[in-house]
Parts: C-alpha cells; sequence; structure tokens
C-alpha cells in the first residue's frame, strides 16, 4: 500500500457504462490515474470541473485526512477490510441530478437512511487514523461561516458534514452562475440518464489516497460482505 499526502474513504462506481461516462466527464479516471478526454456536450467541461477533478467521481463517506503519527497505510488497510467484512451493502431506488449550494451533483433517491448509518460508522470506525487538523486547515474550512453544530463536528471529526450535516452526493462541477447552472443541468441530466443505476447500490468502501500532484487516485475496493 503506497503512502499518499491523505487518504478517503470514497464510493465509487464498478467497472462499466455510468463509470465511464462520469470519469469521462470529469476529464480524470481515479481508477487509473490517467486523464480522460472530456467529450464535447457544448459546455465549458475543462473549465466547470476543476475542483471534482481533482478527487474523481465519488460519493465521499469519510472526507480526506492525513495520518495520525504511529499510523500507517498497512494498517488503514487492515481495518478498512475488518469494517467492510462487518458491514452489509446499502440499496436505494436510484441516483438523480441536483443543484446543491450552485454545483451540480448526483445525490441518491429513497430512504438514505441506511446510507447515513454507513457514513457515520466509516467516519467513526477509522477516526484513530486521523491526524488532528492543523490551525491553517481550520481555517480553510471558514468556521466563522458554520452553525453551531457544524463547528462542533469539525472540531470532532474533522469535518463540518459528517453524522447529521452529511449528505451523500457525487459531484459532477464547480460552482456555477445563471444560466450557464442550467445550461449545465439540462445537458447533464440527458448525458447520465442512460447510464444512472437503478437501483443504485453501494456495495464497496473505495481507498482513495491523495498524490503529490494533488489529485486523487483509487487504491483498493473493499467489498461490504456483512
Amino acid at each position: 500500500m503506497e503512502d499518499m499526502k491523505r487518504y478517503a474513504i470514497y464510493y465509487a462506481p464498478p467497472e462499466g457504462a455510468f463509470a465511464r461516462h462520469a470519469s469521462a466527464w470529469l476529464g480524470w479516471d481515479a481508477a487509473t490515474g490517467q486523464a480522460v478526454e472530456q467529450p464535447d456536450l457544448g459546455l465549458p467541461a475543462a473549465d466547470i470541473t476543476r475542483d471534482p477533478r481533482r478527487y474523481g467521481f465519488h460519493g465521499t463517506l469519510k472526507p480526506p485526512f492525513r495520518l495520525a503519527e504511529g499510523r500507517d497505510a498497512g494498517g488503514l488497510h487492515d481495518a478498512l477490510s475488518r469494517l467492510a467484512a462487518q458491514l452489509a451493502p446499502v440499496t436505494l431506488s436510484g441516483l438523480k441530478l441536483a443543484s446543491l449550494g450552485g454545483f451540480l451533483a448526483l445525490i441518491p433517491q429513497g430512504d438514505t437512511t441506511p446510507l447515513q448509518t454507513l457514513a457515520a460508522t466509516v467516519v467513526a470506525a477509522l477516526d484513530g487514523f486521523r491526524a488532528p487538523l492543523t490551525e491553517a486547515e481550520i481555517a480553510r474550512r471558514r468556521p466563522d461561516l458554520l452553525t453551531p453544530r457544524q463547528r462542533e463536528l469539525l472540531d470532532l471529526w474533522g469535518y463540518p458534514y459528517v453524522m447529521d450535516e452529511f449528505r451523500f452526493h457525487l459531484t459532477l462541477s464547480d460552482r456555477l452562475d445563471e444560466p450557464l447552472a442550467s445550461e449545465a443541468a439540462r445537458v447533464l441530466d440527458a448525458h447520465f440518464a442512460p447510464v444512472l443505476p437503478r437501483p443504485f447500490r453501494l456495495a464497496e468502501l473505495c481507498l482513495f489516497g491523495e498524490g503529490e500532484d494533488g489529485r486523487f487516485r483509487l487504491l483498493h475496493r473493499y467489498a461490504l460482505s456483512g
């Protein structure tokens, strides 16, 4: 297991049309660690996918973290293997396109309670591997703009949008202004509609790592077999 700047636990779709569509749209295939030619959809794709391109197509379960002192990638791998063996897959009715705070994303349809529970379990079970936030890392989260609960979660778990503040999503764009936001939503809704999984099944935990180039790569998949 290679050493990386940061690690994260994500959902990433298995190999197939959905994964290929998403990687091509973002211009980065996290599974291969290679840039991908973006499709010509009449949108400025390279300009409006800069942030999600760095991370690869994913849904966050445990946000990126530096390893704590005394912890290593091999130990994280072993812990993830044990954890995945205890957790059951989660199935929801599907995914749909939505605008979240100005950026476009795919969000789950159906009762998300089992997914919320899964994410909370992953965050808590692996928190011993997370190094405490530095003052600079805290400042980047703009704590003055967070709610009291979000600031509490930032202090407890290193990220403000976990536990009861968690909202699973798969990011497709940077924040967009009108009229581009509406046009991008129309185009991407049509682009992804043929390949969206129905039902949507989260059956693996995916370990991602951030390389020295600042881009995230898929390091390993762990089947949920509990």
